[in-house]
């Protein structure tokens, strides 16, 4: 019988992610979940289905508030070592090329700060593993592994086209420091699902590291390790971020299904959330 989403509250679901701390409590999270909201950020106002209600073409907003998550990113990589200072903007953003490409999940605390962030980038035109970001990870250009990953990846690539969904990568997974002993890492994760249900569905890969329990975070949610020649890839060490990390697959229709319902549940609350599209923004951001 499928389990009801009043049945097992989210503050349960909190102990298969990670053992519970005197900060950790549910008057906590009742607390600031009642003040969070989600904003969805998209480049193009043409990509967004029409499930979604509250779509504004806002280009202000969109910089504003694309400006306000590469901050997050920028400090937050910056304190776990992941990218150095002068990788960042002179204002201190992480700005990779891919964002003003990408669908971003953003969490919005009271004030209106960004707090937590999450992106997809389509990726649906790509020709093969060349043309993907993840053909930078460090595990491409190992010789015992590099050809693995391009052999899995490529197989996950035609597994998408097959299906009809959208091929993706997902990442720039960051949560601001006093959003982390509540549920919010866990919630932009199922919203993120949510999100890519509600486009129709995305096969794809993540690139997670294994700070804060990342990796295992997205393991329990139901991304695995991808499989070549019947082995799964194994983690790698990165130089460039300096901590071992996985890149794993999804298939955004098939989570954990002891989530299944949050999906749903977030995916609602998605599609009543925010939609703001860029394509006046791209070349003003700076």
């Amino acid at each position: 019988m499928r389990t009801s989403i009043t049945a097992r509250p989210l503050t349960d679901l909190a102990g298969d992610i990670q053992r519970p701390t005197e900060a950790d409590d549910s008057t906590l999270y009742t607390r600031r979940r009642a003040t969070n909201r989600f904003v969805v950020l998209t480049p193009s106002l043409s990509d967004v289905p029409g499930v979604f209600r509250n779509v504004e073409a806002g280009h202000g907003k969109y910089r504003t508030l694309l400006a306000q998550m590469q901050r997050l990113r920028g400090r937050i990589y910056t304190q776990d070592g992941a990218v150095r200072r002068d990788e960042l903007t002179s204002d201190g953003r992480h700005r990779p090329g891919a964002d003003e490409r990408c669908w971003h999940v953003l969490t919005l605390d009271a004030n209106d700060n960004v707090v937590a962030c999450l992106r997809y980038l389509d990726q649906r035109g790509a020709r093969g593993f060349d043309d993907l970001c993840v053909r930078h990870a460090a595990l491409a250009r190992c010789p015992a592994s590099g050809g693995r990953l391009r052999g899995a990846v490529e197989s996950a690539m035609e597994r998408a086209r097959y299906a009809r969904v959208a091929f993706g990568e997902v990442g720039g997974w960051a949560v601001a420091e006093a959003q982390r002993l509540t549920l919010e890492p866990l919630r932009i994760i199922l919203a993120t699902y949510g999100l890519l249900q509600l486009l129709g569905g995305s096969v794809g890969v993540a690139t997670a590291t294994f700070r804060h329990g990342s990796a295992a975070i997205l393991r329990k949610i139901g991304l695995g390790p991808l499989v070549a020649e019947g082995d799964a890839l194994p983690p790698y060490y990165d130089p460039h971020y300096d901590c071992q990390m996985e890149i794993l697959g999804y298939d955004s229709r098939y989570p954990n299904p002891k989530y299944l319902d949050w999906v749903r549940a977030l995916g609602a609350e998605i599609a009543n959330s925010p939609v703001i599209c860029g394509e006046a923004a791209l070349a003003a951001v700076a």
